[in-house]
C-alpha cells in the first residue's frame, strides 16, 4: 500500500438541505499519485461531496486540507488556482466556442498580464494569450481530440466533449483532478480509451479523484475507494476489499459483487 502524504484531507464534512442532511461526518483522505474513487448508490451524496471540496456548497461541520492548507472560505476560482480542478456530471462546455477556446478559458487562473493588458494587447499579453493557445493546443493533442481544436464544441461527439472537459481542468495545472462520471454515456470502446487517459495523467503526476457508476472502470482502475449510502461513509479500501464488505455489497453492487461480477448497480446518479 502507497506511504505517499495526502493531498487532500476531509475532516468530519457535513452538509443540510434544509431537513435532509446530505452529508454525515465524512472523514477520508487522498495520497498524492494515487486514483481514488467514490462510488454509492442513487442519493448517497457523491456529487454533493465533489461540491463541497470545490465550495460550490459551504459546509455546515468539518474541515478540508488541500496540500496542507485550509480550503474553507476560499472562492471555486480560488481553489482551482490551489491545484484542484474538477469535471461536472452534466457537461458544461462553451458550445458556441471551438475546443482550442474552450481550454484557453480553463489557462485564465494561471495567467498575469490581468484585464487591462488583454483589453490594451499589450505586447506582453499578446505573448501570454500566444502561450495559452500553445498549451491548449497541446492538452487537446493530450486528451486525444487535437485534430477538432477549431470545431465548435457542441458539434462534437459526447466522447470528445467529455475529454474536452478534461483539457479544460487539466490547463488549470492542477494537483488534484476530479471527475465527475467521466465514462457516463460512452460506450466500451471510448470507455477503454478513457480509463487509459486516466492512468496517464496520473502517471503524469496528477493525482485523480474519480465519481463513477461503471464498476469494472472503478474496480480495475482505482487504488483506493470511499463509499457513501445516505451521506455517510460505509467503507473505505482497496477495491478487492470494499467488493467483499458486506454493507457495499447489500448497499451497493448487488449478491454477485463478492465473486466478482461487477455488475453495475441500477439507478446509479448522484
Amino acid at each position: 500500500m502507497s506511504t505517499a502524504p495526502a493531498l487532500l484531507d476531509a475532516r468530519g464534512l457535513g452538509k443540510r438541505f434544509g431537513g435532509l442532511q446530505a452529508l454525515s461526518d465524512v472523514t477520508f483522505s487522498i495520497r498524492k499519485g494515487e486514483i481514488y474513487g467514490l462510488i454509492g448508490p442513487n442519493g448517497a451524496g457523491k456529487t454533493t461531496l465533489f461540491n463541497v471540496l470545490t465550495n460550490l456548497y459551504t459546509p455546515e461541520d468539518g474541515e478540508i486540507l488541500f496540500d496542507q492548507r485550509p480550503l474553507r472560505g476560499l472562492k471555486p476560482c480560488d481553489i482551482a488556482a490551489r491545484g484542484l480542478a474538477r469535471t461536472f456530471q452534466n457537461i458544461r462546455l462553451f458550445g458556441s466556442m471551438t475546443a482550442l477556446e474552450n481550454v484557453m478559458i480553463g489557462r485564465h487562473v494561471r495567467t498575469s498580464t490581468g484585464i487591462w493588458g488583454g483589453m490594451l494587447k499589450t505586447p506582453a499579453a499578446r505573448a501570454e494569450e500566444r502561450d495559452i493557445a500553445a498549451r491548449a493546443m497541446k492538452l487537446l493533442n493530450y486528451v486525444g481530440i487535437g485534430r477538432r481544436a477549431n470545431e465548435q464544441a457542441r458539434s462534437l461527439p459526447y466522447g470528445d466533449q467529455r475529454r474536452l472537459e478534461i483539457a479544460r481542468a487539466l490547463a488549470t495545472d492542477p494537483l488534484l483532478l476530479a471527475l465527475d462520471e467521466p465514462a457516463a454515456g460512452m460506450n466500451a470502446t471510448e470507455t477503454a480509451a478513457l480509463s487509459q487517459l486516466i492512468r496517464t495523467i496520473r502517471d503524469d503526476g496528477v493525482t485523480v479523484l474519480l465519481i463513477e457508476h461503471d464498476m469494472k472502470l472503478v474496480m480495475g482502475l482505482c487504488d483506493r475507494l470511499l463509499v457513501l449510502e445516505y451521506g455517510k461513509v460505509i467503507a473505505e479500501g482497496v477495491p478487492a476489499d470494499v467488493q467483499r464488505h458486506p454493507a457495499v455489497i447489500e448497499a451497493y453492487l448487488g449478491a454477485g459483487a463478492a465473486d466478482g461480477a461487477h455488475t453495475a448497480p441500477q439507478g446509479t446518479a448522484p
